[in-house]
């Protein structure tokens, strides 16, 4: 009988200049740099239940949809050139759920992100979401981004999705840089949704 086969995969592991390993942030980095001024994270609302070992969990403030009938987004070579399509906030119901149809739609994060210069983050979504059929996409969160961030939620299930206001949908994960950029962030998405 044949044996499977057992991988081990090693991982390059990064050094910095004192010699110290890098890599994401852990739960109590984490913690500390909310407890901080500014703080990493503000209005969180129970970080004892979104603060995982390797990030962050982000909820949900609102979802809205896109416009058939609406300008179509475009990005050019020119900062000009980017023109974002329109899109409506959608209601929750009075008990705060919304039935989601498939389809893309923008949802906005309720807590608010203030990267120092010397970390950057990644969001991934929450695996309970993969497996309903849904997916989260998300851009880069630049080192000295501040602001409450967005990001492109599509359901794929044929029968919808349901989603809940507050709920926790994604995982933000903080990576130190292996130095602090001397600007930080400073596009047009600073202080957005505050």
């Amino acid at each position: 009988m044949r044996r499977p086969y057992q991988y081990i995969y090693i991982l390059p592991l990064v050094m910095n200049q004192q010699s110290q390993l890098t890599g994401a942030l852990s739960r109590a980095t984490i913690a500390e740099l909310i407890a901080g001024d500014p703080p990493l994270l503000e209005q969180c609302h129970d970080i004892s239940e979104q603060l995982q070992p390797n990030g962050f969990d982000m909820s949900v403030r609102s979802v809205s949809h896109y416009h058939a009938d609406s300008t179509p987004g475009s990005i050019g070579v020119l900062d000009g050139d980017r023109v974002l399509p329109e899109n409506a906030e959608l209601s929750f119901d009075s008990d705060g759920w919304l039935h989601l149809k498939p389809g893309p739609y923008l949802i906005t994060f309720h807590e608010i992100v203030n990267l120092p210069r010397n970390i950057m983050a990644l969001a991934r979504p929450r695996s309970s979401l993969l497996r309903s059929g849904v997916a989260i996409h998300t851009a880069v969160w630049d080192a000295g981004y501040s602001g409450r961030s967005q990001a492109l939620l599509v359901v794929h299930h044929p029968a919808g999705f349901r989603i809940r206001r507050d709920a926790r949908v994604a995982q933000l994960v903080f990576f130190p840089l292996t130095a602090a950029d001397p600007h930080g962030y400073t596009g047009r998405y600073q202080g957005e949704n505050l």
